[in-house]
């Protein structure tokens, strides 16, 4: 793995939108996001694709470019998108995948749809990337036991840190970003943490590897999603694989697991993590079942809710990184180490 050198004040962000642009009634919290970097002591370079006026922000071509000429780009420190989207699985063919493999690593910051580009970073590259935020998102103050995206990026390598589940969960929605562009604080206003598929302790290392479940089985069984692979090149270190769901309800979350587990994303896994949702389940198969009737017979922990996707509060995984998972008595953590 290869981590990219940390963030310091004076540095460069580069902000593009590899997926979906910023359309005119979101533009005050994009530019509130920005603002929160540049208090950090950040510069930002913001690219041409941004248009919110279609399901991406440019042509693949123009996205790509830009994508890949951010992250070629020496004094570029880290490449972090408004958000994700629908439709960046189409810049995989158009990156320059050559000129990146030889270049330095950038660190790189998203989830959702930009999973389509984040992963086979790791995967192809050996970056490490931090999942579980976005641009739009950086403004909100983490809650205690969490760390922000800045501060993760921010160490060097080697550096050791832990994040703990907060107990306390958004239970729908999200804030209303045209009436209060700034909004800094998170709201949590409902109790839970994170459990054992089948109940007992977890206390568990290995590589974190992972992204949105939507976007995931997509990239399964083409060169840009070799999770099993990657799998059998860390197998003496242990490979920990983080899912999340967006929106899609529990049957197709079902389905998307099984062909996860049947294309041998989970071969050498030593666990599963899985991240909090509020996409829908039925009378029959709720998300947890969903779970439990693609993942129950692999014979390894699996652990639920942990915040890790589309619900506040997020809590950054740096995918390529080396973690130990707790869940044991009223422990709830995960620590991670960038070698």
């Amino acid at each position: 793995m290869r981590f990219p050198r940390p963030l310091g004040p004076g540095d460069t962000i580069g902000v593009t939108s590899p997926s979906s642009g910023v359309a005119a009634r979101h533009r005050a919290r994009f530019d509130a996001a920005l603002a929160s970097l540049r208090a950090r002591g950040f510069e930002i370079e913001v690219g041409d694709c941004m248009s919110g006026d279609r399901v991406t922000s440019a042509p693949k071509e123009q996205r790509a470019a830009e994508l890949t000429r951010m992250l070629l780009d020496p004094a570029i420190r880290a490449v972090v998108p408004p958000w994700g989207g629908e439709l960046a699985i189409d810049l995989l063919d158009q990156l320059d995948w050559q000129d990146l493999a030889a270049a330095e690593p950038t660190w790189t910051v998203g989830y959702s749809d930009s999973t389509a580009w984040m992963l086979p970073i790791t995967l192809r590259l050996g970056w490490a990337a931090i999942h579980g935020t976005n641009l739009m998102e950086t403004p909100y103050v983490p809650e205690d036991g969490l760390l922000h995206w800045a501060e993760i990026a921010s160490l060097p390598a080697g550096s050791t840190f832990t994040q703990r589940s907060p107990g306390r969960y958004r239970s729908s929605g999200r804030d209303d970003w045209e009436g209060d562009p700034g909004v800094s604080k998170m709201t949590l206003d409902a109790s839970g943490s994170w459990s054992v598929l089948g109940g007992g302790a977890v206390d568990v290392t290995g590589r974190l590897v992972g992204g949105c479940l939507e976007i995931l089985t997509a990239l399964a069984g083409t060169p840009y999603g070799d999770v099993g692979g990657f799998g059998r090149v860390h197998a003496d270190e242990g490979l920990i694989v983080f899912v999340e769901a967006c929106e899609y309800p529990a049957y197709d979350i079902a389905r998307i697991l099984h062909g996860l587990r049947l294309s041998g994303w989970f071969d050498d896994a030593d666990a599963v993590l899985v991240g909090r949702t509020h996409a829908p389940g039925f009378d029959d198969l709720s998300q947890h079942g969903a779970v439990a009737d693609s993942l129950a017979m692999l014979d390894i922990p699996v652990v639920l809710d942990v915040d890790c996707g589309h619900v506040q509060p997020m809590l950054p995984l740096v995918s390529g990184a080396l973690a130990r998972v707790v869940v044991d008595g009223k422990r709830r953590e995960i620590t991670q180490t960038l070698a």
